[in-house]
């Protein structure tokens, strides 16, 4: 027998001492107090727990000894796995935006392996993207909800050279199978329209070692033989331009079959042809129909944890103990658990008091207590910066604000941005030396409130104003008054009536509120604009980026 912290182990005697010596002297005290009132309750309390020092020694000993860690013997465990280790590897290439199949060829791909995913439960699946290069998106995992994630944000973008490797692609993903411990059958899934920029001879050697490793290959063609345009679109969907070779010819481009043909002879494989209806559904039938026979596997395993056996010892004495003696001890324990329950009742009971007389200042101090103990920890973060901004301390509410902002629960994130932002809006105006770093904090707590909810018209007119750096013209409606109405009041518990949202100012007009309304799309368009410009520019070897 070994233990992790031979020190712990040294100590545990100690342990046991120290408390067996409180416990001696706690019951001194105790036979003391109970002879003031009578010998006769002394008597009682002289012969009541005379071992209780002892016993209650021998479970800090025991308690010591489980910490140190204990490990000794071996078992042996056996596993058992059912399940097949699939990875998709996905072409990413601007080829793949051709529009010969609805949507386009990435968007049915995608289609097909997001239905893959929810028709392979318990399997462990990983995700390859490939362009000029090839990218590990996701190793082996049964989460297929990550995969899922990891599909719907594929796109051209993702790759940061353009073209088509199709040979190292493939060569990555029996890689990314062969590091896989576990025991179960291996499959390579490719969703590709066959589009190449590397030689044939070299996706035909990466095919033989996909062969030669026992791994099973599926083609997932897409598109059709037709040679089609690649368009090029904005955020908003807005055909721009087709794609274009450097000496200026649009670019055409069509399945390449032949391709598909060799890798397919080549491995061993098999074509999901692209005029199939339910390509998902035909790969699921394929790998129903591999091996998957329950494969056993039984290993030793040396020195397992034995600190459960201290544990149980310590607890049947605690037990000994409790059962054996009076009740007092168990209601004064319960009466401290209750304790906490009770300040944090009081504190909440503060705070709305102090809400209801206006005191602001003192309100935000309650609920910033009340977040400290951990006591609706996120709404209490954002009550106390809120009834800060209230109370036109805008610096000292960034801190609970920015806390709250953190929560998981999406209303209450984006109540704290923005009122953040707000907070952010106000001090622009009173501090000048520092409003241009404001206003930016301004926009990036709006952008993010917005992202979670893109409807919010209060929002939207704040951030105009810090786009615009200025308030509108009082003839156009409303002034400075979007970025200076005062935050929702703080809400407690969910019993507590929160405020209603901001009203957009009356004079707004039509042509202001599409400005407010397409803003951040404008800049989102530009973004992508600058983003195909260095496509262009960086493009892939042989002047390929498709």
């Amino acid at each position: 027998m070994i233990f992790e912290s031979p020190m712990l182990l040294l100590l545990a005697p100690v342990l046991g001492v120290v408390v067996g010596v409180l416990t001696w002297i706690a019951r001194q005290r105790r036979i003391r107090l109970a002879g003031l009132w009578s010998s006769e309750l002394r008597h009682q309390a002289e012969a009541s727990g005379r071992f209780g020092p002892v016993w209650l020694g021998i479970v800090a000993v025991l308690l010591g000894v489980a910490l140190a860690g204990p490990r000794g013997g071996r078992t042996e465990i056996t596993t058992e796995s059912r399940a097949l280790s699939l990875v998709m590897v996905m072409d990413v290439s601007r080829s793949m935006l051709a529009e010969d199949v609805a949507p386009s060829r990435l968007g049915r791909a995608v289609r097909e392996a997001r239905r893959l995913v929810h028709d392979l439960p318990g399997d462990r699946l990983g995700l390859i993207a490939f362009a000029g290069r090839s990218y590990i998106l996701s190793p082996l995992t049964i989460d297929g909800g990550a995969i899922t994630l990891q599909l719907d944000a594929l796109s051209p973008d993702l790759a940061s050279q353009g073209g088509t490797s199709l040979a190292a692609a493939l060569v990555q993903g029996a890689q990314l199978l062969d590091a896989s411990t576990e025991i179960a059958d291996r499959v390579l899934v490719v969703f590709t329209d066959g589009e190449a920029h590397d030689s044939l001879d070299a996706i035909v050697r990466s095919a033989e070692y996909i062969r030669d490793e026992g791994i099973r290959l599926v083609l997932v063609a897409e598109g059709t033989a037709v040679p089609t345009q690649i368009p090029i679109r904005d955020s908003a969907g807005t055909l721009l331009e087709y794609q274009r070779t450097r000496s200026g010819d649009i670019v055409e481009t069509w399945r390449r079959d032949r391709v598909l043909g060799q890798i397919a002879d080549a491995s061993d494989g098999t074509i999901i042809p692209a005029n199939v209806p339910d390509q998902a559904g035909a790969v699921r039938d394929l790998t129903t129909a591999f091996k998957r026979n329950p494969t056993t596997e039984t290993r030793t395993a040396d020195l397992t944890p034995l600190a459960w056996i201290p544990l149980l010892m310590a607890a049947l004495v605690l037990l000994g103990q409790t059962v054996t003696r009076r009740t007092a001890s168990l209601v004064a324990l319960a009466a401290l658990l209750l304790r906490p329950m009770g300040a944090s009742a009081q504190l909440v009971t503060d705070a709305e008091r102090a809400v209801r007389d206006s005191t602001l200042e003192k309100a935000s101090q309650a609920y910033l207590a009340l977040a400290r103990r951990g006591f609706a920890k996120d709404t209490s973060f954002y009550n106390a910066g809120t009834a800060a901004i209230m109370a036109g301390q805008l610096e000292a509410a960034s801190v609970p604000l920015t806390q709250a902002a953190m929560s998981v629960d999406p209303d209450l994130r984006f109540r704290a941005l923005y009122n953040l932002g707000t907070a952010a809006l106000k001090m622009s105006r009173i501090d000048t030396a520092r409003a241009e770093a404001l206003r930016e904090m301004v926009i990036q707590h709006l952008k993010e409130a917005l992202l979670l909810h893109p409807g919010s018209a209060e929002a939207k007119w704040n951030f105009e104003l810090a786009l615009r750096a200025e308030p509108p013209p009082s003839d156009g409606g409303g002034g400075g008054g979007g970025g200076q109405s005062a935050p929702p009041p703080p809400s407690g518990r969910e019993d507590q009536p929160e405020a209603d949202p901001q009203p957009v100012p009356d004079g707004l007009t039509r042509s202001q509120a599409e400005q407010i309304l397409n803003s951040i799309e404008r800049q989102e368009r530009a973004v992508r604009t600058n983003q195909q410009k260095r496509r262009r520019g960086r493009g892939a070897a042989g002047g390929k980026d498709w």
